[in-house]
C-alpha cells in the first residue's frame, strides 16, 4: 500500500510548505479523493464526519486555482464566495484559508449577513 502525499495529489509547493508547517503530512480519505478532482475543475459533493479534513479538501484546490490565475483582475473584484451556515464556521474556514494560503498573497474577507424578515 502506498502513502499518498499532498504533492502527489497535485497540490502546489507553496501550499505544501504551509501544510508541512502545520504538520499535515498525509491527506485524509476525503482529501485524497476530492483534491485531484477539484484541481481538474470538476464539481464535487463530499460528505464526511467532522474533523476529517473537508475544509482543506475544498480550500487547497480553491487557493491553488486562485493563485495560478494568469490574467490580471479588476480591483476589488471577488474571486470566490464561500457560504457558511454559522459565523463560527465562517471564522474557522477563514482561519484555515489564512493558514493554507500564507505563501500566496491572497486576501480574504469574512462578512456577516443577517437573514430575517423583510420590512
Amino acid at each position: 500500500m502506498t502513502t499518498t502525499t499532498f504533492s502527489g495529489l497535485g497540490v502546489a509547493e507553496r501550499l505544501c510548505r504551509a501544510l508541512a508547517a502545520e504538520h499535515y503530512t498525509t491527506p485524509t480519505p476525503i482529501q485524497a479523493k476530492a483534491i485531484p478532482l477539484l484541481l481538474a475543475g470538476r464539481d464535487v459533493l463530499g460528505i464526511a464526519q467532522t474533523g476529517t479534513g473537508k475544509t482543506a479538501a475544498f480550500a487547497l484546490p480553491l487557493l491553488q486555482r486562485l493563485a495560478e490565475r494568469a490574467a490580471p483582475l479588476a480591483p476589488r473584484s471577488v474571486q470566490a464566495l464561500i457560504l457558511a451556515p454559522t459565523r463560527e464556521l465562517a471564522l474557522q474556514i477563514d482561519a484555515s484559508l489564512t493558514t493554507y494560503g500564507r505563501h500566496l498573497g491572497l486576501r480574504r474577507l469574512v462578512r456577516r449577513h443577517h437573514v430575517g424578515k423583510h420590512r
